[in-house]
């Protein structure tokens, strides 16, 4: 744990209301608490290093913040204490994947209380499948005569008999081809069951918090209170109550929450913690069925991981009342204890139907908790690199921490789970060690510049806008997503940051709508409006990505397992959704190479054109973007081109097209433009295809789109004390834009 963090409840407040912040300090000094207005979160020397400047703004401290573990790792708890009572004996049945061999247990079912009465299954570090009925004469034990295997699917069976005296425990491989094993203790006397005074946890040892967690896959949880023959258990398997049934508890219902439905008479419902995987393939997935609303049954599974992570649920510390006329902008607040900082950034938006300027930023608050806690590969595979960050880290008194060294608050939706799953499922109720003033991703800065992504990389933007004298709004994707046309109506003209990836339904029809009523929509990123994701439909802050067919991905979605728990919808790219983003911005995702730079040629042709040619007033150079702070040019890492065959308008000029790539980034195509090694889907070759656009088009409703097709385009505006090319061609566009 780091010895000073925290998060706040959520990343943007309004005036009028009251943001509360959950702190952990673990060092022996009281924390101070103040509020800044972030001028540059990046660290660079050059750029003038993290500054900011102090607010009128009391922070009121709500309770002294100590040391806090982490509840990591999740969980479901069912029925109530003493759902085992009066049953002498029972079946206890579950079907399990497991998914990693750890050094400890695993726990699968567990109905054992502090004195050690009740059931429970386990597995052990060999992958046996242990049961344990606790009595008060102590505790009995049985092994399954041979372990699990990995990743496959196996029925297990505890049953009491209290009538023979015998306990049994069997195991049936999902392969019908395969015999059942099967082992059976007799005893000297019936291992008659006390209730536990306790409610059963699956995939957890404890009821009360995460302990022992299970990595892996659990189906259809069986508990009666009578001994049940393999005829009986397949019966209710398919849907047959029988009698005797405790809980049997159907995970193919309501995926879409975090409740656990009990089919049978007495309604044992449950709920899930730390929000596990749902909307996965189960035991009698057939592959014939790919959307888990079509087949509900085939999907009775839910996956389970000792890294998941919804909530830290620290007591909330300290918190700040926004005034009535207190300024839309960037703000964070800042921690010290003793010799120890620490910063948590949040954004001020207006009051709902209010604005205060004709420009309005939106801030990328989804991609941010995204790609939260990103644990770069190089961090953890190559030395050398990790060497470097640390040390580039100390020379610019940059922000200590990484995720790659502190993965205690879990990962990011570009990193594996530990059993080796992609991530799907993240939160912004944690500390985001890369939503931080002075973060930076990349070191190196010879060649990667400041080397800054996402929230540190747009204040390059918030920079340049404060220095131009804008007047503008920070709104946020929360924002857009709960209110749609509405927040976007009042302002000339909605300005992104550089990489605003991930946008749900609602704010992609939001921003066409806003567009084709006579909008201005300025695009100054790339890999933008790329991947289509779900947001939990009764908590704030939790977000769903399924790594679907096609695109440049961390990881790749199970087959059939395409489709979002939270709304049932098809997931992945948006252009497999009938949405490139070229139909809303005119380019879309091309080419990715490393965190390195270019340049813009400009086409003559626009120099003459009336439509575009005042976005290049002031502009006499044949190339623009040359140097920059990120990657040392404006066209880099991530380019967006023009493509009509995905939507880009007929109408949308190319203004200026990058070239000359550094051959240090080894760059690629898309996966979804490639057919083979040699040919595309466009029919062009791959060297064509690794350009940025710089692009211009009018909407039919009297509306503008300016797109820069370049995710390292606003690290260029700060260049020469922002006097340059970038800078000149951006102002002419907002200052048409904003009239």
């Amino acid at each position: 744990m780091l010895p000073l963090t925290g998060y706040a409840e959520r990343l943007s407040v309004r005036p009028g209301q009251t943001l509360r912040f959950h702190v952990a300090n673990a060092t022996d000094a009281s924390v101070c608490a103040h509020v800044v207005r972030v001028r540059s979160a990046d660290p660079n020397p050059e750029i003038g290093g993290v500054t900011s400047e102090p607010v009128a703004l009391t922070v009121n401290t709500l309770a002294e913040p100590t040391a806090q573990i982490v509840p990591i790792g999740s969980y479901g708890v069912v029925g109530a204490p003493g759902m085992l009572e009066q049953a002498t004996e029972c079946t206890l049945s579950v079907s399990i994947y497991p998914t990693l061999k750890l050094p400890r247990r695993q726990a699968i079912l567990s109905c054992l209380d502090a004195m050690g009465l009740g059931i429970a299954l386990e597995l052990t570090p060999e992958l046996i499948v242990r049961g344990t009925v606790g009595t008060t004469g102590g505790n009995v034990t049985i092994d399954s005569p041979s372990p699990v295997r990995l990743n496959t699917w196996t029925s297990v069976t505890v049953i009491v008999d209290s009538t023979s005296a015998r306990l049994k425990l069997s195991m049936a491989p999902s392969a019908a081809s395969e015999s059942a094993d099967e082992v059976a203790i007799g005893l000297s006397s019936a291992p008659a069951l006390q209730a536990p005074s306790r409610r059963m946890s699956i995939a957890s040892a404890s009821d009360l918090a995460p302990l022992d967690t299970l990595n892996g896959r659990i189906e259809r949880p069986l508990l009666f209170s009578r001994v049940l023959s393999d005829e009986d258990i397949a019966r209710v398997r398919a849907g047959e109550m029988v009698d005797g049934c405790i809980g049997a508890w159907d995970f193919s219902q309501e995926m879409h929450t975090q409740r656990i439905v009990d089919i049978g008479p007495h309604q044992h419902h449950g709920l899930l913690i730390n929000t596990p995987t749902r909307a996965v393939c189960g035991a009698l997935w057939t592959g014939k069925e790919h959307c888990f609303r079509h087949a509900p049954q085939q999907y009775g599974a839910i996956h389970f991981h000792d890294d998941d992570l919804d909530d830290c649920k620290w007591p909330a510390t300290h918190a700040v009342t926004i005034p009535d006329d207190f300024k839309s902008d960037a703000y964070a607040l800042v921690l010290k204890a003793g010799e120890i900082e620490e910063n948590i950034p949040f954004f001020v938006v207006p009051k709902q139907g209010t604005s205060h300027a004709r420009i309005a930023v939106l801030v990328s608050t989804y991609t941010y908790t995204v790609y939260g806690n990103h644990a770069r590969p190089e961090w953890m595979n190559d030395p050398a690199w990790r060497k470097a960050y640390i040390d580039q880290a100390k020379a610019w008194g940059a922000y200590p921490y990484n995720p790659g060294e502190h993965r205690d608050f879990g990962l990011s939706t570009y990193n594996y789970h530990t059993d080796g799953s992609g991530i799907a499922l993240v939160t912004w109720r944690r500390p985001m060690l890369n939503v931080r003033m002075g973060y930076f991703t990349y070191p190196y800065p010879e060649i990667r510049g400041s080397g800054l992504r996402h929230y540190p990389a747009d204040s390059h933007l918030l920079m340049w806008l404060a220095h131009k004298g804008y007047e503008v709004d920070l709104i946020t994707d929360a924002e857009l997503d709960q209110e749609g046309l509405a927040l976007l109506k009042p302002y000339r003209a909605i300005v992104t940051g550089s990489h605003p990836e991930y946008h749900t339904p609602r704010m992609l029809d939001a921003l066409q709508s806003y567009r084709d009523s006579g909008g201005r929509l300025v695009y100054l990123g790339g890999n933008g409006f790329y991947w289509k994701i779900a947001l939990d439909p009764s908590r704030e802050g939790i977000i769903e990505i399924r790594r679907g067919e096609g695109g440049i991905r961390a990881w790749a979605a199970e087959p059939g397992e395409y489709y979002n728990q939270f709304d049932g919808q098809y997931g992945g790219l948006w252009r497999r959704n009938a949405r490139p983003p070229q139909k809303l911005v005119g380019v879309g995702f091309t080419a990715q190479g490393n965190f390195v730079g270019s340049y813009y040629r400009v086409d003559p042709q626009a120099r003459t054109n009336p439509k575009v040619s005042w976005i290049l007033e002031g502009v006499n150079a044949d190339t623009v973007g040359g140097e920059g702070f990120s990657g040392h040019g404006a066209a880099g890492f991530e380019l967006d081109r023009v493509d009509k065959r995905l939507g880009s308008p007929d109408n949308a000029i190319v203004i200026a097209a990058s070239e000359n790539h550094p051959p240090e980034a080894p760059w690629t195509l898309v996966p979804e433009e490639q057919l083979t090694h040699i040919t595309t889907i466009p029919g062009q070759t791959h060297k064509e295809l690794i350009r940025a656009d710089m692009t211009w088009f009018e909407c039919p409703g009297g509306g503008e789109v300016f797109s820069v097709g370049s995710i390292t385009f606003c690290g260029s505006l700060p260049v020469n004390g922002f006097n340059n090319d970038i800078s000149r061609i951006l102002d002419n566009v907002l200052r048409r834009f904003e009239r």
